[in-house]
């Protein structure tokens, strides 16, 4: 009787399973892809927990099933696509912006900002924080970059040992001190004081969400709530200490701007209050001035913009600095011309601050940063979230269908970049570039309508730091090398090593 109920059920379950999936199968019968099972469909291909075996399933499933090819989850249908001629299609188009699924679990903390956002609240919001990133607001930024990075230097000073030291979490910290000096305009000096319970909790809430995000289970709010309530409990503490500190800060800035405004219309003389045009215009302050659809922002608004760029801006700039100056240390023939040019641009007095034109002439230092992020992509993987049945090249995909972009597969094929284990800036040089090549082969920063907004501003921060540590220190190959993971940034689960001596000039 038991053995009858069972198969009953199971066989229900199998045509419940397939009446769900019959459609989209149909539409994508002809897309090639691992061999499929009823329910679990080739969910079997995600079936070793080590986080290491991510980079290498997403990689196998291009290699071994062509440029376009489709692979399902369950009842989720993914199609991963790695060719630049039909990225172009996807990326440069208006119409396909609203992110994969695979995203939700970070509204947690990220709210619905620009990065989850889509449709016009995403079009609003890219509008008024686009003028952030002029140049005449990251040129006041420089000094910021450049002073967190002396802070970072000397920090460093301890490791004049000779001995190899993972160097990541000093780089989380610096990132961290000025992504929040130019988000929030406050400081939180990681640097100096990294047991404060802000920084705590960004460290918190990024190792969960990033078990969350390996752990395709725990995903699911239900199922992370029931198997992993402990966690659970730790990602929201930590949430709302982040939470409440952005909102003080909203509510802090919101109450001095309110005041200046009163002592301008009064005409009273005005104090220092390090707002508006007297300080450095953090994006906060952008957003506090806007409104969206002849309203001003709310303080939710707000908080969910502010805390997406300290996400963002915080965590892949880590990676991408953190794995510049491993490559820079396994490479001193390219470190050695990087310093030279540094030489050239900035001088030979290692205390001098930077300046944003200077910053701008490290072409040489720009192509090394170009390369590592080439091979050590921050972001691997994109997605992209099909809004209505779409036909992509020879292909229909259905609506609903994740889209997925491995950024780190495509910036490894040789047929797009000969040579490609080999660390060569000098093919990101201007007179080295192919008019042929598609602009769609090396996206690191994504590409069209919703490409990275502070790519920029990014680029400025990693050059200030790295040709910082390269005017105090020559980098030494020391140390294991890195085993790159996939999670919500690229990673390396034995951290980053190097080491140091004092740079001689």
């Amino acid at each position: 009787m038991f053995l009858t109920l069972f198969i009953i059920l199971i066989s229900l379950a199998i045509l419940l399973d397939y009446t769900a999936k019959k459609r989209r199968y149909d539409m994508t019968v002809n897309m090639p892809g691992p061999f499929l099972l009823p329910i679990f469909g080739s969910g079997f291909i995600f079936k070793r927990r080590d986080v290491q075996d991510s980079l290498g399933i997403v990689r196998d499933l291009s290699v071994n099933y062509g440029t376009i090819c489709r692979v399902w989850i369950f009842h989720q249908l993914a199609v991963v696509i790695r060719k630049p001629e039909v990225l172009e299609t996807v990326l440069a188009s208006p119409k396909y912006i609203t992110k994969s699924s695979l995203y939700d679990f970070l509204e947690l903390w990220l709210g619905d900002g620009l990065l989850l956002s889509a449709g016009s609240k995403w079009h609003s919001r890219r509008k008024i924080i686009t003028p952030k990133f002029h140049f005449k607001i990251l040129e006041e930024f420089v000094e910021i970059f450049d002073r967190q990075s002396k802070i970072l230097a000397q920090k460093l000073e301890k490791h004049l040992d000779g001995k190899d030291f993972n160097v990541y979490p000093y780089i989380t910290l610096a990132a961290l001190d000025v992504v929040c000096e130019t988000a929030m305009g406050t400081k939180i000096n990681a640097q100096t004081d990294p047991d404060c319970e802000y920084v705590r909790a960004v460290a918190e809430i990024t190792t969960i969400l990033t078990e969350r995000f390996i752990n395709i289970w725990y995903r699911s709010d239900l199922i992370f709530k029931i198997f992993a309530p402990k966690m659970k409990e730790r990602q929201d503490y930590a949430a709302k200490v982040l939470h409440d500190f952005t909102e003080r800060i909203i509510e802090e800035r919101r109450n001095a701007l309110l005041i200046e405004q009163m002592n301008k219309d009064s005409n009273a003389p005005q104090e220092d209050t390090d707002v508006g045009t007297k300080r450095k215009l953090a994006l906060l302050d952008v957003l506090l001035q806007s409104s969206a659809d002849g309203k001003p922002l709310t303080n939710a608004d707000i908080r969910e913009e502010v805390d997406t760029f300290m996400f963002e801006g915080h965590d892949t700039t880590t990676s991408a600095m953190s794995f510049t100056l491993y490559c820079l240390s396994r490479h001193p023939e390219v470190q050695k011309r990087a310093f030279q040019e540094i030489c050239e641009v900035i001088g030979t007095d290692k205390n001098k601050p930077v300046t944003y034109r200077e910053l701008q002439n490290l072409k040489y230092l720009e192509c090394v940063i170009k390369e590592t992020l080439r091979l050590y992509p921050s972001v691997p993987i994109i997605a992209r979230r099909m809004i209505e049945d779409t036909k992509i090249d020879d292909y229909l995909i259905p609506v609903n269908t994740n889209v997925s972009i491995p950024i780190f597969v495509i910036l490894k094929d040789p047929k797009l970049f000969p040579e490609p284990e080999k660390f060569n800036p000098d093919r990101h040089l201007l007179e080295n570039s192919d008019e042929k090549t598609n602009p769609y082969s090396y996206i690191p920063f994504s590409a069209g309508p919703r490409n990275c907004i502070g790519q920029k501003f990014a680029m400025l921060e990693m050059k200030s730091t790295v040709s910082k540590m390269l005017r105090h220190y020559e980098l030494l190959p020391m140390g294991p090398e890195p085993i790159p993971v996939l999670n919500l940034v690229l990673r390396s689960t034995n951290g980053i090593h190097i080491g140091i001596k004092p740079r001689q000039y």
